[in-house]
């Protein structure tokens, strides 16, 4: 079969919806779809069970229905679908009261907007704030403390200097107790405390009901609550108050947002499978990767705008699909890695090994059809920059296919609320399929919970740690007399890790004398 057969038989157009999908460069055989029909229409089944408000995630006993976001309607109960659509419309009220002036900071209006969160209280937020900013009409200045790192802190803190009075902070956090939002809102209270302000008249909170940031948002008048549902998981959020109300507050069509995802979600209900784009796409990734995860998705939008959607798509796709058991409670060590950047800047960065390397991967090209709002000039005679991207994309995948690399192309007319939320709905669909054919539970992360608890034991350590330093004040000790005496000789190594970090900040007062060998340095605790 020639290219352009195989490009007709496996281009799916969605002109009504601005979009299309091309796998006509992933080399399946024949056979490959008719023997995998039976799985596909179980997972069609296992999706329509979800949609309803089958208990998807075990662990916590609780549904999954960010489908319901986007199509109130569907969900199973009608005070479910009211509280709903009563959120998204309390949104927009606080986003147009901010606008107007009626609801303002301590110095004025508000010009600036602080998100702080973690994962998909965070990074969804920031896909859509960079690749639907207008710089020119956005309403307020966008920033992000999305980590527990001072120093980033302080990088953010600096960009808003005295404008404090005019910032607006939405604290995102569904128990009020992760460390890293936590972390954020605390020291950006000292922050206004500093600066003479008070902190509640310029926050608003997103987090679960009757939660400890629930409470304490109460309690700090702070201006607004808005919910984060049970339901909906932080990586699958982006469409619920956590990605809607900075959003609405940025300036950004939030309904189109929604109407994309909705359309979206039309679509990917499809029992056909050769009309399903998110079929297609679940379908793909079972072939390419031996339904094991046995290659990497590199993901190349040929546009600045979507920059951030590899960062998103790691959080969506491994964390839903990195999974240690089967539903059967059989050891699979499923996954699929993803990593990506940008087109054009790709190439001059990781293509070579794409083409000529470990072919470990399969490439994942978000093509850009519009270029920009106008017209652009001619960089050469009848060729504009667009055209050099557009050239730079569609060689790069001819590149790829001369090596046989493997990819798969997807196409949007423009980057807007609307195709933004078309993308979001389509890989949160494909990764739901895709569970379900390699017989994985995608909406639960026990891997980020023993992570979680890794590292409060190794806070308490650090605790213990200081606490031995401070009953001997002056007296030195090296890692491996610390162990002995907190009879915590298997943490070692850990416990060095902690002094040595320790005595990198003043503020700690532990003192380090470096010796030779390195690890008979010795830390002491100096008033």
């Amino acid at each position: 079969m020639s290219n352009w057969q195989r490009f007709q038989t496996h281009y799916r157009a969605f002109p009504e919806a601005g979009f299309a999908l091309d796998i006509s460069r992933v080399p399946f055989p024949e056979e490959f779809f008719p023997a995998l029909e039976p799985r596909l229409q179980k997972a069609y089944a296992d999706m329509e069970a979800l949609e309803k408000g089958a208990i998807a995630n075990p662990d916590e006993k609780r549904m999954v229905g960010h489908y319901w976001l986007r199509s109130p309607e569907l969900a199973p109960s009608v005070e479910l679908a009211k509280e709903i659509s009563d959120t998204l419309a309390a949104i927009e009220t606080f986003a147009a009261q901010i606008h107007s002036g009626k609801i303002t900071g301590s110095v004025g209006s508000f010009q600036n907007l602080l998100c702080i969160g973690i994962g998909g209280s965070a990074l969804g937020p920031q896909l859509a704030a960079q690749a639907l900013a207008q710089p020119d009409r956005d309403k307020l200045h966008v920033f992000f403390l999305d980590n527990t790192d001072p120093d980033g802190f302080d990088y953010v803190f600096d960009q808003l200097g005295d404008n404090l009075g005019r910032t607006l902070c939405i604290v995102t956090s569904k128990s009020g107790s992760t460390p890293e939002p936590r972390n954020g809102m605390l020291e950006t209270i000292q922050r206004y405390q500093q600066a003479g302000l008070r902190f509640g008249p310029h926050a608003v909170a997103v987090t679960g009901a009757g939660s400890q940031l629930d409470r304490f948002a109460a309690e700090e008048n702070f201006l607004a609550r808005f919910p984060m549902w049970d339901w909906v998981g932080g990586r699958t959020s982006e469409l619920a108050a956590v990605g809607l109300l900075p959003a609405a507050l940025q300036g950004i069509d939030i309904r189109a947002f929604l109407d994309g995802a909705a359309e979206m979600d039309r679509l990917t209900r499809s029992h056909d499978t050769w009309q399903n784009p998110a079929a297609l796409l679940a379908a793909s990734w079972y072939f390419l990767t031996d339904g094991r995860g046995a290659k990497d998705m590199v993901v190349l939008p040929y546009k600045d705008r979507l920059l951030l959607f590899s960062r998103y798509l790691q959080q969506l796709v491994m964390e839903s699909l990195g999974k240690e058991k089967d539903l059967d409670g059989k050891q699979v060590f499923q996954g699929i890695a993803v990593y990506g950047n940008k087109g054009s800047t790709d190439q001059h960065a990781y293509v070579q090994q794409l083409r000529d390397g470990v072919p470990n991967f399969f490439a994942t090209f978000i093509e850009v059809l519009r270029d920009r709002e106008g017209n652009s000039p001619e960089v050469e005679p009848g060729i504009t920059s667009g055209d050099y991207l557009q050239g730079f994309f569609l060689g790069t995948r001819e590149a790829l296919s001369e090596s046989g690399r493997a990819s798969i192309t997807l196409t949007i007319d423009a980057v807007s609320p609307r195709s933004l939320g078309q993308l979001i709905a389509l890989f949160e669909r494909a990764v739901g399929l895709y569970a379900s054919l390699i017989h994985i539970n995608a909406y639960h992360q026990p891997g980020v919970e023993a992570g979680k608890k890794a590292a409060a034991a190794t806070l308490k350590l650090q605790q213990a740690v200081v606490t031995c330093l401070a009953a001997h004040p002056g007296e030195k000790f090296t890692a491996e007399e610390l162990a002995a005496k907190l009879n915590l000789e298997e943490k070692t190594e850990l416990i060095f890790k902690l002094c040595e970090h320790l005595s990198a900040n003043s503020g700690r007062k532990v003192k380090r004398i470096i010796a030779s060998p390195f690890f008979k340095t010795t830390y002491s605790l100096f008033s």
